[in-house]
């Protein structure tokens, strides 16, 4: 794939995964939640679009975006399995250990290649 078209589809999946994870905020504000819990995924919506927006526009920040990203969802998934026990371990360890794997994948790709975009 091009390379001035790959950057834009990272761009526009990790918008869509910050709107998706930002759709659960609603709902836990309006009942009784884990405050860890809204934190993480409040986190993890806010360094998604975060991410998305750099990615877009090319700034060097990008990458370290990404893996902040990263960092949110494994500690969120961890935490909802070993600590809350809602989850089951396993399951969180192999999603914690693809969204680590997958993110230092995608900085690698957004550092290498991202230029900044004139607005």
């Amino acid at each position: 794939m091009n390379r001035s078209t790959m950057l834009p589809l990272i761009a526009v999946a990790l918008a869509v995964y910050g709107v998706y994870i930002a759709s659960y905020i609603p709902a836990m504000l309006a009942g009784p939640s884990v405050s860890a819990l809204l934190i993480g995924f409040t986190l993890q919506a806010a360094c998604a679009l975060m991410a998305a927006l750099g990615v877009w526009r090319g700034a060097r920040w990008a990458a370290g975006a990404v893996v902040l990203l990263a960092v949110s969802i494994v500690a969120t998934w961890l935490f909802e399995a070993f600590v809350l026990g809602i989850v089951a371990y396993l399951r969180a360890l192999l999603v914690a250990g693809m969204a680590a794997v997958a993110a230092f994948i995608i900085a690698a790709y957004v550092k290498r290649h991202a230029t900044p975009r004139s607005v």
